[in-house]
């Protein structure tokens, strides 16, 4: 085994060094609004991306967020599993300073480099996979037997995806070789962010995986690079082997500031935990233009939906909830505080709520193509099988991630075709959170006074 790293390492020292000189880096810029300089989010974001690159540990992980409300910002740093501490801040200082000076004013942003990622935004960062923007390279040379290497590429590259995926929480990285045609040598590093659970690891490189043929099939190399994981394939050594293999035995990076104790299920009474959500009830009924008709959106099973746009521009949905409902203080404490614990890319996104007087009103994302049922049960062109498949995973990821994966389990108990919402790409979101009820972790039945759902 010494040997062969020997060899390995002098071969490295004998590569081209033009193969490896190109810059890699890139920073893209979102489209989820803007911020002016003087603001409150442009504070928050001076202030999370300062904490990146001094607050990075040896797992080469860290998240961060700042603010809150529409104001606050979320921020995460990965770097290549392989590289030395020093290399890693260094390139994610880089990443701040280029990201500042490439996406001064928008709200979300992602930088790719050689060693690290880089990203962050008024949405939720952590434990979210992310699949857009898609950055990848390739190296010119071809292979000469292209579907040999192909076939023999694809055996390595999914066995370093279940390795990668079935890592811990600190760490989801797998590195390896495998003989391709000509005995020639492939060598392959695969990653996700740690905070990934396996089951969106796993989706997330099964994408990339995907994306080769677009960007550099029948290639001696290439890169896919997305915001939440990424893989690099060469004929030619490029990763620290060594390094690697002492990180397995390394302690995770203690937390330096101790996590608050969890609080149990009964503290979703409590709506003080909520309160930096709150919006005046003037400001809401300034967006919608007082409520009026043509803002209307449709009808929910405890009030009306409206249309707004917040003085920053933003579009908003609020439901106004009507005061012969049924739902009373306990279940909009209930919607109001499992949506602001709840974050998941398919799940609708809880902005704030209002609560003055009667009025009682939930603050979310616009999604654009309203819901479900408006396409499932009427002849529509746009709803094709490709379509129907990616929305049947988004909501069965959704649940997945109420029922195992997030730090409250959570039953729906309302969900219908109504209460599934699709954005501007048709990817599903999950909404109407009023029927929810929390269980135990080990709890797989419940009692109920009342019949609940449709």
């Amino acid at each position: 085994m010494t040997y062969q790293r020997l060899l390995l390492g002098l071969f490295v020292l004998l590569i081209p060094r033009d193969l490896f000189a190109q810059d890699l880096s890139r920073a893209t810029c979102g489209s989820n609004g803007n911020y002016s300089s003087n603001s409150a989010y442009s504070a928050n974001l001076d202030t999370t991306l300062s904490s990146l690159s001094t607050d990075i540990g040896n797992d080469g992980f860290y998240n961060a967020s700042t603010g809150q409300g529409p104001d606050r910002v979320n921020a995460a740093a990965l770097c290549r599993g392989d590289v030395q501490l020093d290399v890693c801040r260094e390139c994610v200082q880089n990443g701040v300073s280029r990201l500042e000076g490439s996406c001064p004013v928008q709200k979300e942003a992602v930088f790719w480099d050689e060693f690290c990622t880089l990203r962050y935004s008024n949405a939720t960062v952590y434990g979210t996979m992310e699949s857009r923007p898609v950055y990848s390279l390739m190296n010119t040379q071809n292979v000469t037997n292209p579907d040999r290497f192909r076939s023999d590429l694809r055996t390595l590259l999914d066995d370093l995806r279940r390795r990668a995926a079935g890592g811990s929480s600190t760490r989801k990285v797998a590195a390896g070789n495998a003989t391709g045609p000509d005995f020639q040598m492939i060598f392959g590093l695969v990653q996700c962010s740690p905070d990934l659970s396996s089951q969106d690891c796993t989706s997330c490189l099964v994408g990339a995986i995907s994306g080769i043929p677009q960007c550099c099939d029948g290639k001696r190399g290439g890169r896919v690079l997305w915001p939440s994981c990424n893989l690099r394939f060469e004929t030619v050594p490029f990763f620290n082997e060594t390094r690697l293999q002492e990180l397995e035995f390394v302690p995770p990076s203690p937390p330096l500031i101790e996590p608050p104790p969890q609080s149990p299920p009964s503290a979703v009474d409590d709506i003080s935990t909520a309160e930096s959500l709150q919006y005046s009830f003037s400001t809401i009924k300034a967006a919608t233009n007082d409520f009026s008709d043509h803002n209307r959106l449709g009808q929910g099973g405890f009030g009306t939906v409206y249309k707004g746009k917040l003085p920053n521009s933003q579009e908003i949905a609020v439901k106004r909830l009507s005061r012969d409902s049924g739902q009373g203080d306990m279940e909009f404490k209930n919607e109001v505080l499992l949506l602001a614990k709840l974050q998941h890319r398919n799940l609708v996104r809880l902005l704030g709520f209002s609560l003055e007087g009667m009025e009682k009103l939930l603050v979310y994302e616009y999604v654009q193509n309203a819901s479900l049922d408006n396409f499932i049960f009427v002849k529509h062109s746009d709803l094709d099988w490709d379509r129907r498949y990616k929305i049947i995973g988004g909501i069965a990821r959704g649940i997945l991630y109420l029922h195992e994966d997030s730090r409250l389990r959570i039953i729906h108990r309302d969900l219908k075709a109504s209460n599934i919402l699709l954005d501007r790409e048709m990817s599903p979101k999950i909404a109407d959170f009023g029927m929810a009820r929390l269980f135990g972790q080990d709890q797989t039945q419940g009692n109920t006074s009342r019949v609940v759902g449709t």
